[in-house]
């Protein structure tokens, strides 16, 4: 399905040459100040044009078309769309027989008949992310003061990014990255355990991320070679202020008050410039394919805030739930009455 949340529910529609991308975000609360000026900054951080993006350049202008009145938001979905511009669809004629290695051309004729659009990904391109952005923009105006702010750490195993992307463009291959994301100031209590969990309701988001391969919370995968005596967060204040956050500010799938801290591994894109051998549909054979089109050699430049935006979504609708939930019962009080 195209569709994600309980309360903060976030559809996106579109195909990456196709008319529109956007999303539709139902259950926004109303009276939110928003106007397209105030998508426009996570959007140029999302945007092409840098060293090792691709050259395909979208103006990504943000056309509200409902849910706004007045500046505010007013309870109703809100539907945001971008139009398609730049495209160059016929670099895409050779790959409806011939799937590329990594994408999900193959997986999508399977699953489709055949009938799914191939240029530029269609529905699988990371183009779509462009309406997650958008929601994600609302989701931390529902936050706020709270704030998520994601890092991109390494490409190709270095920190030194700039060089690492020019080593892979003289090449002609690709590579990945890893991104370290951060949410600060957010309340303790939210999250709805067990399948609702916080880290179960980020990790959905972001493997819907495309190109994220993985996900750990805090310590992630070193909690398993240390000790319990190590990995324990010591509790120094009433607030739940720790000593360390190994457990990422998360305990039982609940918010602790502490930061939330996760990284995210992103693979290298799909489409490299390098001769690789697939399958050949109309031919039954294997058969080397040269990749025409225009391509990131580093997808993880343009992520941070794609990953930013999808864990605000998911916190949102945590937020949104526990909004919703009764008080707790007081025993004191209801003995003191009787």
């Amino acid at each position: 399905m195209n569709s994600f949340g309980n309360l903060f529910r976030v559809s996106i529609f579109g195909e990456s040459h196709g008319i529109q991308v956007g999303a539709v975000i139902d259950g926004c609360p109303a009276g939110i100040p928003l106007s397209e000026d105030d998508l426009k900054n996570d959007f140029e951080r999302r945007k092409a044009g840098g060293r090792g993006t691709t050259p395909r350049i979208e103006p990504d202008l943000p056309r509200i078309v409902s849910g706004v009145f007045r500046g505010k938001t007013t309870g109703a979905p809100l539907t945001v769309a971008f139009e398609n511009t730049n495209t160059k669809s016929e670099d895409y004629d050779n790959l409806v027989d011939h799937p590329r290695p990594g994408h999900a051309d193959y997986t999508s004729r399977k699953k489709y008949g055949g009938y799914s659009d191939p240029r530029g990904g269609g529905h699988f391109s990371g183009r779509i992310t462009l309406g997650l952005v958008a929601a994600g923009v609302i989701a931390k105006k529902i936050l706020a003061p709270a704030r998520i702010h994601a890092t991109l750490l390494e490409v190709g195993g270095q920190q030194d990014i700039s060089n690492a992307v020019e080593q892979a463009l003289e090449i002609g291959d690709s590579i990945g990255g890893l991104i370290e994301c951060c949410c600060t100031g957010l309340p303790s209590g939210l999250g709805e355990p067990f399948f609702n969990s916080v880290e179960a309701m980020i990790a959905h988001m972001i493997f819907s991320v495309p190109a994220t391969k993985g996900i750990e919370f805090g310590s992630g995968f070193r909690a398993a070679r240390m000790r319990g005596s190590e990995h324990n967060d010591n509790i120094i204040s009433a607030s739940g202020q720790t000593e360390s956050n190994n457990a990422a500010g998360i305990n039982g799938g609940i918010t602790n008050g502490n930061d939330i801290v996760f990284r995210v591994p992103v693979k290298p894109t799909s489409s490299i410039s390098l001769p690789q051998n697939t399958f050949n549909f109309s031919t039954g054979e294997v058969e080397e394919l040269i990749i025409e089109g225009r391509h990131d050699a580093c997808i993880a430049l343009r992520i941070p805030v794609i990953i930013e935006s999808a864990a605000a979504i998911a916190l949102a609708d945590l937020m949104l739930l526990e909004q919703r939930r009764p008080r707790t019962y007081n025993l004191e009080n209801s003995r003191s009455n009787n």
